[in-house]
C-alpha cells in the first residue's frame, strides 16, 4: 500500500505545483494566495510520504485529500482537483490493501513450501 499511496502523493505533489502556475493567471487571484494554498499543499503531500509506514498516516492522508478540496474555497480550480485527488487516494489504499494481502499470501505459501522442503529447505523446483 504504501507504493501506491506514495506514489499517489508525489503525483500530487507535481499536478498542484502546475496547477499553481495555471492559477497565477487568473487576475482574481494574487501570488501570495496561489502559493500559500498550493505550496502548503505541496509541503503536506511530501511530508505525508515519509510517514505513510505510521500509524494513522491513511486517515492524515484523507485529512489531506479534504484539505485539498477546501482548499477550492479559495482557489476554485482545486475543487476539481481535490475531488481528483481523493479518488485516487482511495484507489492507492484500497487497491494498496489488495496488493498488500495477495502479497502477504504468497510469502506464507513460499514459507511453508520452504518449510515442507527437503534439503535443507530449498524449494521444490517443480
Amino acid at each position: 500500500m504504501r507504493t501506491l499511496c506514495a506514489s499517489t502523493l508525489i503525483g500530487e505533489f507535481f499536478v498542484i505545483g502546475f496547477a499553481g502556475l495555471v492559477a497565477m493567471k487568473d487576475p482574481d487571484l494574487t501570488q501570495a494566495t496561489v502559493w500559500t494554498v498550493c505550496g502548503v499543499a505541496m509541503l503536506l503531500s511530501v511530508l505525508l510520504c515519509g510517514m505513510l509506514s505510521r500509524p494513522g498516516a491513511v486517515q492524515i492522508g484523507w485529512a489531506l485529500q479534504i484539505g485539498l478540496i477546501l482548499s477550492g474555497l479559495v482557489v476554485p480550480m482545486m475543487f476539481i482537483l481535490g475531488a481528483v485527488f481523493a479518488a485516487l487516494w482511495w484507489c492507492s489504499v484500497h487497491y494498496g490493501r489488495r496488493i498488500d494481502t495477495i502479497k502477504a499470501r504468497w510469502a506464507a505459501l513460499a514459507e511453508t513450501e520452504a518449510a515442507q522442503a527437503p534439503h535443507g529447505g530449498a524449494p521444490n523446483p517443480l
